[in-house]
């Protein structure tokens, strides 16, 4: 296998060896066929999540999950896929190994289109279901690995946006689909194509495994090491049981009624923070007067999520943000100089304080907590050096995590780069 890659191609220049179409420019022994030409379009079901449950006699693949939980391809043998009683299911094909699932609805534009391959059926009876379009390939034209990918076709993605319909959920009809153009290489060329491709997907697969181990492995050490069940060498005092207001400052230093109207900062929402993690943070500034208290923070605080705390969003600090405030939906917690936030931070995910939380929000319907609530939950507390010590631990475990995350999200960027160029015959493997 040789790679070659041609020149830039500018919009009124066609480079040897390429050819403008109705999709554009593409290499000469590339061919364009519609959906129709390549695909048998079959019956699906129309069930809803509803009817779904963990046993049955028929797997169904449900647009949701496809959206959320796969990419590319559902594998049988290791995806966790929902049944259905075949009493409810008229009228659907059965799927075959290699078939296309296509969701035909999104609530926004990337998600239409998306697909997955069915691999290792085996002999299991499924179906595709509600907002779904199940595509079979009847002849020899598209490899099977390759038509997996074909939904990263730039081409492609521009004629799903040009024929979806709809405002607030955007739909794709089989009629238009069956019309969409698809640049197809010549097979040895899939098959190389495809090979990259998934040689990419195995490392972000494997990558995924390693890091679900690591979490596990993580949450098993807090269990131990936040609980006393299991003690660091050379530590053997007694723990205490303390309640949070005890050591904690409660929202400290929110913001003045004198603070000035055009006061600008850093302001972090709920939905910028995931299971401590901060995913950004917006630039605002103010335009009537604090009242609502937001609060100042500095390095260190830890956030609190209160109006949603069944999904507890917790951040620590780790880095300086300055000038930073954050939503009335969190309540900031600043740790005592006799006290380690880190390890404040970790008892925040134990076992033991979820179970307080939900004790506290039994049979609310709107789940929230407030100031009262939080400085009664009790944490248990070690010395100050046994504190330093297992915050030590596990940050060193969160680093590992983090780092193998980022080792991932590059090995993302690098497949999407080739598929830019691969998909295109930007670059060629022949």
């Amino acid at each position: 296998m040789t790679l070659y890659e041609h020149e830039p191609i500018h919009a009124d220049a066609v480079p040897a060896g390429y050819k403008r179409t109705e999709v554009g420019i593409i290499p000469v022994d590339w061919n364009l066929y519609t959906f129709g030409e390549i695909f048998n379009f079959l019956s699906t079901a129309n069930n809803s999540r509803d009817h779904l449950s963990d046993s049955g006699d028929i797997a169904y693949i449900h647009y949701g999950d496809i959206h959320t939980l796969w990419d590319y391809k559902v594998d049988f043998e290791h995806a966790e896929v929902p049944f259905i009683s075949k009493s409810k299911i008229s009228h659907a094909a059965l799927l075959k190994e290699g078939d296309l699932i296509l969701v035909d609805a999104s609530e926004d534009e990337i998600g239409i289109g998306k697909s997955i391959e069915v691999v290792n059926l085996g002999d299991r009876l499924a179906v595709a279901g509600l907002h779904t379009i199940l595509l079979r390939p009847y002849n020899s034209i598209i490899q099977r690995i390759f038509s997996r990918y074909i939904q990263e076709i730039s081409v492609i993605k521009m004629s799903f946006r040009k024929i979806t319909t709809g405002l607030k959920v955007f739909g794709l009809s089989k009629k238009p689909l069956k019309d969409v153009y698809i640049p197809i290489p010549p097979i040895p060329e899939q098959h190389a194509i495809a090979e990259a491709l998934s040689d990419v997907d195995a490392l972000i697969d494997a990558l995924d495994a390693l890091i679900a181990k690591k979490r596990d492995i993580k949450i098993a050490t807090m269990q131990q090491l936040l609980t006393g069940k299991t003690r660091l060498l050379g530590f053997r005092d007694e723990w205490q049981q303390i309640r949070l207001g005890d050591i904690m400052q409660i929202d400290p230093e929110n913001l003045s009624s004198n603070t000035p109207l055009d006061y600008t900062f850093n302001y972090i929402s709920l939905e910028q923070v995931d299971l401590g993690h901060l995913l950004g943070y917006s630039e605002e500034v103010f335009k009537t007067a604090p009242s609502r208290a937001r609060r100042k923070l500095r390095y260190g605080d830890i956030l609190m999520s209160t109006v949603r705390p069944n999904l507890m969003a917790h951040l620590l600090f780790k880095d300086q943000i300055s000038n930073a405030v954050c939503s009335t939906g969190f309540t900031v917690l600043r740790a005592n100089y006799s006290i380690n936030n880190t390890f404040i931070y970790y008892q925040l995910f134990s076992f033991s304080i979820n179970e307080q939380i939900n004790k506290k929000l039994l049979g609310s319907n709107y789940p929230s907590l407030n100031i009262r609530d939080i400085k009664k939950l009790e944490v248990s507390l070690p010395s100050l050096e046994e504190q330093h010590a297992i915050a030590s631990i596990l940050s060193d475990m969160d680093a590992e995590i983090a780092a193998l995350e980022q080792e991932r999200a590059k090995t993302v960027d690098l497949k999407q780069g080739m598929m830019q160029q691969l998909l295109t015959g930007r670059i060629r493997l022949i």
